[in-house]
């Protein structure tokens, strides 16, 4: 490959590495042909981009990103692949699904919300991880919540009113 090829590549992944706030480190090598272009087809459906590259044009991308990916540095071994995301919990959950039928992809690192995660153990940590979408929603519903049972017990407390007035009004007129 010439040098101008790899700093076309080097590019590309530092633009990657600075506009995507997600992105997990893999091993997907042993797979064949059929199960990494499945694979593919998995990442595509999710929106995950699943990028295939050798281990020092990808440390040359982390060096030279804005970011501070030092902490990375150490899996670079062997193959890897990196799966790029915009939300942090979706490739952790795509990688849960996928081992359900083969052994791989293998987890080495993930970069979400600014956070460094090791090893493959943290896969099920990451598949529980709440999207920022998810979180939002549950702010939502917890403020909600007070309201709606305002709103409830006046509700309930209106008809219960109603129906003392109506009793008491019926009591005057027996008396």
């Amino acid at each position: 490959m010439k040098r101008e090829d790899k700093n076309v590549i080097i590019q590309e992944l530092t633009e990657k590495l600075n506009n995507y706030d997600h992105f997990y480190l893999t091993d997907i090598s042993n797979l064949n042909a059929s199960d990494t272009s499945d694979l593919r087809r998995k990442c595509f459906d999710k929106s995950i981009n699943l990028v295939v590259v050798k281990k020092t044009l990808l440390r040359k991308a982390l060096e030279q990103s804005e970011k501070n990916f030092e902490d990375l540095y150490d899996v670079l071994k062997d193959s890897t692949s990196v799966m790029f995301s915009e939300t942090g919990n979706i490739p952790a959950k795509l990688i849960k699904e996928f081992r359900k039928s083969h052994d791989r992809p293998v987890l080495k690192a993930a970069y979400v919300e600014e956070s460094f995660y090791f090893g493959d153990d943290q896969v099920d940590i990451l598949s529980q991880l709440k999207s920022r979408d998810e979180l939002i929603g549950d702010i939502v519903l917890i403020l909600q919540s007070p309201a709606k049972n305002v709103i409830s017990a006046l509700q309930s407390g209106g008809g219960k009113l109603a129906g003392i007035i109506k009793t008491l009004s019926e009591k005057e007129t027996t008396v």
